[in-house]
Order: C-alpha cells, then structure tokens, then sequence
C-alpha cells in the first residue's frame, strides 16, 4: 500500500447517540404544515424533556457540523383530505389520536385549529425501530411513529410499535460471493 499524505491515525467520528426505540415525553419546539405531491403533512419538530435522553436532539444537532445538518426530533402526521377513502380515516384517527394526547398532556389546552400554538406543549411519543436505504445502503433507526399522553408515558401504559422493515422491492441489493471471485484463501471474511 502507498502511504499518502498527511496521515495521522485517528478516531474520525465518535457516530452519534441513539434513541431507542419506547415511549418518551417530549416538548414540541414548532408545528408547521408543508404541502408535498400526496398532500399536506403536519411536522412535529420536538425533544425529549424528561428521562435519561432528555434533549437528545439538541445535543445532536449542536454536535453535527456538517452543512446539510437538519433537526432529527419530528414527528410527521399525514393529513387528511377529507375524501372518504380508507386511507383518509386512517389519517383522521392518527391525527385525532394526537391531539387527545396534547389535550391530556397539558390541562386547559384546546385544540383550536391552529398548529402555532402547539410550541411549548407536551406530548407522549412512541418510536419505532425502522429501516432506511438511501444509495443502495441500508440501515436502521428510531423514528416517532405514535402519541401517547404524558401519564401513560411515565406510567409504561402504552404499546410499544412493531419494527418496520423496508419493502422487499426496496432493499438495497446483498453482493453474491462465488467460486470466481477467487480461492477459499480470499474469502471476503
């Protein structure tokens, strides 16, 4: 191997911390709707405020310095449009069933309509393990996937979600080792 310049052996990155998948109670930091091809989506921007991952997210993003970094704590809740289909009234549950957990997590608290006002309250939320592939890579990570209020949060009264998988017709292709690739004194392991 040729040695190349300004080599200096060293730890690149110590990668970055984790949220396990669970319930936690978190505090939303803003509320927004954006509007894409398949239609608006309501996006939670949040963190953890209580527990041993408290402010994860802040703590990741102050600690990233990459360019592109963006804030990892959302939830994201498709809305409805009011069409009937079977997928719309998935939507409205999803969506009623967070704004139960707002209106139990923070006495007084009404829903108005207006997303605005959802900064500062608290919220249970449930993150699922799921996989991603971007660029033919694959991987797993913890993403909100459900609300909760905050007493069954704390109170562990609540269903942890299934895993999910990428589709198979989205998994990033596994190379295939053969014979030609070379003798059993060259495997791969």
């Amino acid at each position: 191997m040729k040695q190349y310049s300004d080599f200096k052996a060293e730890r690149s990155s110590s990668g970055r911390e984790t949220l396990p998948a669970g319930g936690y109670v978190c505090q939303i930091i803003s509320a927004k709707i954006e509007s894409n091809d398949w239609g608006e989506t309501l996006v939670v921007a949040h963190d953890v405020c209580e527990g041993d991952y408290e402010g994860i997210f802040k703590r990741d993003y102050e600690n990233n310095d990459r360019e592109d970094k963006k804030w990892r704590g959302t939830f994201r809740l498709k809305l409805p449009k009011d069409d009937g289909s079977e997928q719309d009234v998935w939507k409205k549950r999803s969506f009623s069933n967070f704004i139960w957990a707002i209106e139990q997590s923070n006495p007084g608290f009404s829903w108005d309509w207006d997303e605005k006002k959802l900064k500062g309250k608290k919220v249970g939320l449930i993150y699922r393990n799921e996989e991603w592939e971007m660029n033919g890579r694959s991987g797993w990570t913890t993403k909100a996937a459900g609300s909760e209020s905050i007493d069954n949060i704390r109170d562990g009264k609540f269903r942890l979600l299934k895993d999910k998988p990428l589709p198979e017709n989205r998994r990033p292709a596994t190379p295939v080792f053969t014979e030609e690739d070379g003798s059993e004194d060259d495997l791969p392991f």
